[in-house]
Order: structure tokens, then C-alpha cells, then sequence
């Protein structure tokens, strides 16, 4: 098999040749067809993360181990199947759920890998979709895409699902209610998309560059607020009318999250999903004073991934921007993402696809 590969933290990915996995047990070999190119490939890319103040957290401590063949948003077609493996067939095109654990812990067996403890994931603990072969650890990770475009299907098993989780999160609100999201990359546009299917209709976008904006109101953003730091959270109480009941901040860096902080109105809830990095300073008092929410959301489990699919299936989800570059792109479509030179999400296609 080949694989473009992470040699070295911050270097050029390398095309390297690996001998072809063999699956033993309930593994599933699968050819990928289209793999996305998600904004946390830059974090293993760069082998770590900015915790703030003055921290960082090595992911070499947490067990990444290089080299390795980065990519989690992956589609691929079934090549052969172990032999405990069932419920699939040679050649059926499936979705990669990617976020597996352990495979034995409660929250594994309740189909919330994401949970784990111990966690394995697929392009991160173990190689993923920059490569023309994946591994799937059980049949229970693959979920059919149907009639979907399989290069959107890709996106589904991290950006689809992660979107999915944090509106979850913050719902059920009334359609006409603010809710506020910070950010309109990938994430941002994917959670319109999500929230127009869901009947929601007034949804407010910030974000620092223009064209971004563009693309939100593009998108079905009612609204969109120049994400600029002086005086952003002016802009977003003058757009929702006040302070807002329920922000999702898919940057989640130190000035976003403050600002986020400070735009919510009592009893709101901020969701944070970004990994940009930094910290956020609370005070304490106003926690209490204004029953405020602070709430993580890691990507989502695999019952998200079905039900999603489910969704988009039903044609009411409106695709998101995407575009595929060919996977001996890998390394140029990696710096385009970092560069912030991406609108949508870039999906990386394998020659045979």
C-alpha cells in the first residue's frame, strides 16, 4: 500500500510503500475512494497542542507515534474481510467511523467510541485515509452511504458528526431564537446546513474574513458579524438583539471563547467544539449569578454518524461546499487548510475513485 505520511512534525508529508494489511478477527480492509482534509490533521501535523498559557500538550505523550498516515474522514470500498467480520461484503462502498476505542469498555458497547478511555483512532492512534488502504476495527464502524456523493459522505465521520453533536447540544430551540456560531470554515457552513434541515431560521455567523461571510449568508446564515476583535461583542448583541441564549464556537481559541463568554445572556449555554487553542478566564461569581453553561463536545459517536447519514439520505441536509483534490495532494491540500485558502472542505480522491 502507499501512504503520504507524517515523517517528521512540520514537514512535508512523505509518499511512503507499507506492506498491505492482512484483517484478522472483525477488522474490515477497505480500499479509500475519498478521505477529508479536517483542520485537526494540522494539530497531528504539528504534534501538538496550545493549551495557553505558555502550555502544550505533545501528542507524542498521548501515543501518536510517527510515521504516520493522518486522515479520518475517510470512505473506502471493502477489499477483504477478517474472519470473525460480518455484515458486509467485498466491494460494498461504507463510510469509516473513525473515533474507535478500545472496543470493550461500557462505552464502547454502547456505541460511544468517542467515550473511550483508551482511544484508538483511526488516523491519529493508527493510520487513516492518506493512504490507498484503511482498517476498520468492526463491521459496527462502517455505515452505508447510499445514493450520497461519497466525497460529502466523507466529511460526515468528523465534521458531519461533530456539527451534529454540538447542535444537539443546544437544541431544541425555537426557529426564531438567535443562535450564535462562531466560525464559517468547514464546521461553521456544515452546521447552516444542518440547522436549515432542522427548520432553525435564525442563525448568526462571525467570522474574521470576508469572504467567509460571503459564503455563510450563501449558506443560509440570517445574519453574519465581522469577527474582528475590536468590538465584536457590540456587533453580535446589536445582530441578535441582545445577549444570546446559545452560542456554538467551532474556533474555540482564547479572544473567540471570551467573547463568546461575554455575549451570553442568563441562563445561555456556550458550546465549545474548536481546538484552536489558548484559555478562557471565567469569573466565577457571574457562573452562578447568570446560570451560565459551559460545555465541551468532542466529535460525536457512531449512532451520531448512522443518524446523520439517515438525515442526509432523506434529501432535506443541503451538501456543503467540497472540493477533491487528487490524494498525491496531500501535503499542497494540507497547507491550503492551514493557509486558510479552503471555503468548504477539500476532500482528498484516489486515482481509481
Amino acid at each position: 500500500m502507499q501512504a503520504w505520511a507524517v515523517v517528521e512534525n512540520g514537514a512535508p508529508l512523505q509518499k511512503l510503500e507499507w506492506p498491505t494489511p492482512v484483517p484478522s478477527g472483525t477488522q474490515i480492509l477497505l480500499d479509500v475512494t475519498h478521505c477529508g482534509v479536517c483542520h485537526s490533521d494540522l494539530h497531528v501535523w504539528e504534534g501538538r497542542y496550545d493549551l495557553g498559557g505558555g502550555r502544550i500538550m505533545n501528542l507524542k505523550d498521548r501515543g501518536v507515534v510517527l510515521p504516520l498516515a493522518m486522515g479520518h474522514e475517510i470512505v473506502g470500498r471493502v477489499a477483504a474481510l477478517g474472519p470473525d467480520a460480518t455484515g458486509v461484503a467485498v466491494g460494498d462502498t461504507r463510510i469509516v467511523y473513525p473515533w474507535v476505542g478500545c472496543g470493550h469498555c461500557a462505552a464502547c458497547m454502547a456505541d460511544e467510541d468517542n467515550m473511550c478511555l483508551t482511544p484508538k483512532s483511526i488516523g491519529i492512534f493508527q493510520n487513516g485515509g492518506y493512504a490507498t488502504h484503511v482498517l476498520a476495527p468492526h463491521p459496527r464502524h462502517l455505515v452505508d452511504p447510499g445514493n450520497l456523493d461519497p466525497a460529502l459522505a466523507a466529511t460526515y465521520a468528523c465534521s458531519g458528526i461533530t456539527v451534529y453533536s454540538a447542535v444537539r447540544k443546544v437544541m431544541p430551540l425555537p426557529p426564531d431564537e438567535p443562535l450564535l456560531l462562531v466560525g464559517a470554515g468547514g464546521l461553521g457552513l456544515s452546521a447552516l446546513a444542518l440547522l436549515k434541515a432542522m427548520g432553525h431560521r435564525n442563525s448568526i455567523v462571525v467570522d474574521i474574513s470576508p469572504e467567509k461571510r460571503t459564503a455563510a449568508l450563501a449558506a443560509g446564515a440570517a445574519q453574519v458579524v465581522d469577527g474582528g476583535p475590536e468590538g465584536v461583542v457590540a456587533r453580535i448583541m446589536a445582530a441578535a438583539g441582545g445577549p444570546v441564549g446559545a452560542i456554538i464556537d467551532f474556533v474555540n481559541g482564547t479572544a473567540s471563547a471570551a467573547a463568546s463568554f461575554e455575549a451570553l445572556r442568563k441562563g445561555g449555554k456556550l458550546v465549545q467544539v474548536g481546538l484552536f487553542g489558548g484559555e478562557l478566564r471565567i469569573p466565577l461569581p457571574i457562573m452562578a449569578m447568570r446560570a451560565l453553561t459551559i460545555q465541551g463536545s468532542y466529535v460525536g459517536s457512531v449512532k451520531d454518524l448512522r443518524e446523520l447519514v439517515k438525515l442526509a439520505q432523506g434529501g432535506t441536509l443541503p451538501g456543503l461546499p467540497v472540493t477533491e483534490v487528487p490524494m498525491e495532494q496531500a501535503d499542497s491540500a494540507l497547507m491550503r487548510l492551514r493557509d486558510g485558502h479552503v471555503t468548504g472542505r477539500l476532500v482528498l480522491r484516489a486515482e481509481a475513485a
